[in-house]
């Protein structure tokens, strides 16, 4: 239901938006995050998360219309301008919220009996993970978990990177100590991704509950990481560079994850 239509650009609702966007800290201290577009904001209730306010721009959303069940939420309508003020990004089909933030921990993570994880150290650039997660739900891995992060998981950047994959795969963040006491604990094998001292991904067993551990593109794990490792793995690189990007590095090795297992299950691999 419309409560009201927003037209001035120093209205405190849309100042309100505008700081939870551009700062981290006001995400935290808030308890909330913004989602923009009607894709996000599907994926975002589908995962059972709590939208607190609706904004919706009728001139940009045109013909679109929102589903039945936002309808109980709380709707602001806004002006073309006023929403150019609060959006993060164009495109996005004049409708925004905010949504209250969750934080889940590892000992909230269900997991089968041998689980395919995804572990992150540092991982600097919100893009990068945002499209790690699109790689993680695409290959049904069960959690993604980031350890001593560098940006927070309800980073615009991220969710509008990972097209909502942030609310459809379970995202943790926790210190590495933390992650290697939960993963020996669980009897997780963790997969340290490296050029040194490695082995071809393809020869390494990813059939048991695997934990694929990536660094940054910069300087790669670190040590507390390398000594952690039941095995360290690598990417071959037949070109005259070094590296791929994490979140490209991430895809191959989660595919061949599911690949391994596919075959050891005798299923046929659906690509």
């Amino acid at each position: 239901m419309v409560e009201s239509k927003i037209t001035s650009l120093q209205n405190a609702k849309i100042k309100q938006v505008v700081a939870l966007q551009q700062k981290s800290a006001e995400r935290r201290k808030q308890g909330v995050f913004v989602v923009e577009g009607l894709r996000e904001l599907l994926h975002c209730q589908k995962a059972g998360y709590q939208m607190e306010t609706l904004f919706v721009c009728p001139s940009i959303m045109g013909s679109s219309s929102l589903p039945q069940a936002m309808n109980d939420v709380t709707t602001y309508e806004v002006t073309p301008d006023v929403y150019e003020k609060m959006a993060y990004r164009g495109g996005t089909e004049g409708v925004m919220a905010l949504v209250q933030s969750r934080c889940l921990q590892l000992k909230d993570l269900k997991l089968p009996e041998h689980p395919l994880l995804m572990v992150l150290e540092s991982v600097e650039k919100p893009g990068n993970l945002g499209a790690i997660l699109r790689s993680a739900d695409a290959a049904g891995a069960d959690a993604v978990i980031v350890c001593d992060p560098l940006t927070d998981l309800y980073n615009p950047n991220l969710i509008r990177s990972s097209i909502g994959a942030i609310f459809s795969v379970p995202c943790v963040a926790c210190s590495s100590e933390e992650c290697i006491n939960f993963l020996k604990a669980k009897g997780i094998h963790i997969l340290t991704a490296q050029l040194q001292d490695s082995k071809l991904y393809y020869d390494t067993d990813m059939t048991q509950g695997t934990a694929i551990v990536m660094g940054t593109e910069s300087t790669g794990l670190t040590q507390v990481w390398r000594k952690a490792a039941d095995a360290h793995i690598r990417i071959p690189m037949l070109g005259q560079l070094d590296s791929l990007n994490v979140s490209v590095s991430a895809a191959i090795l989660l595919y061949e994850a599911i690949r391994q297992r596919m075959r050891i299950n005798e299923k046929q691999i659906p690509f």
